[in-house]
């Protein structure tokens, strides 16, 4: 019975490992610094490739032409509401 004892605390202490280590990498994931460093490497690798750090220039003219477009529009509202 002893025997038994000692493997069931054993496996009892793993389990316990296991749970703090998966606590503690959720805490990671979850932390504001962490979501905020996830995002940014997501919004900066959509314009620069990370691997050779050459700009993206097809999503740059992309977002660019979205921008100017978006002023165009409204130039032209702002000019036909005015008239």
């Amino acid at each position: 019975m002893s025997k038994q004892m000692s493997a069931l605390e054993a496996e009892i202490e793993e389990t316990r490992e296991r749970l703090a280590s998966t606590i503690d990498q959720l805490v990671h994931r979850s932390s504001p610094k962490t979501i905020v460093r996830r995002e940014v490497t997501s919004v900066k690798s959509h314009f620069v490739d990370l691997q050779t750090g050459a700009p993206r220039t097809d999503n740059i003219l992309k977002v660019a032409g979205g921008v100017v477009g978006v002023i165009v529009f409204f130039a032209v509202v702002r000019k036909i509401v005015r008239d």
